[in-house]
């Protein structure tokens, strides 16, 4: 799934890298362009320029799952971290507000990943 070739490529690798568990680097946290939106081909010079509404709309689903991690906007984290931070504190039901009229929420295969997350870190969440 994706906007382009060249994006869906770029997905897969970094999807793999965060799937794998013999790498461990930092990301930074951005509510901005990301390592994703550089091979989407509705990247404008500073904005999305999907559609009317598009970049306020990313944006605020940036923001919103800033917040909901307790994360710090221009901070590195480890990337072992985040994934921790996401299978303690987001539920797959969490999606329908954090990715609210994203366009891939209906396909399921975010809230898959959430919730194999979170069984793959089962002990992680106990309590939670």
């Amino acid at each position: 799934m994706g906007y382009s070739p060249e994006f869906v490529k770029k997905m897969e690798s970094i999807v793999n890298d965060i799937r794998d568990p013999e790498q461990d680097f930092p990301i930074k946290v951005v509510a901005a362009f990301d390592d994703a939106c550089m091979s989407c081909p509705h990247r404008g010079l500073e904005i999305c320029e999907a559609g009317e509404g598009s970049n306020e709309h990313v944006l605020s689903m940036d923001g919103k799952i800033i917040r909901h991690l307790g994360l710090e906007p221009g901070n590195s984290y480890l990337k072992s971290s985040l994934v921790k931070l996401t299978a303690e504190k987001v539920e797959p039901e969490d999606l329908d507000y954090l990715c609210k009229n994203c366009s891939w929420l209906q396909y399921g295969v975010c809230k898959e990943g959430i919730t194999d997350l979170r069984k793959n870190n089962k002990c992680l969440t106990r309590g939670s």
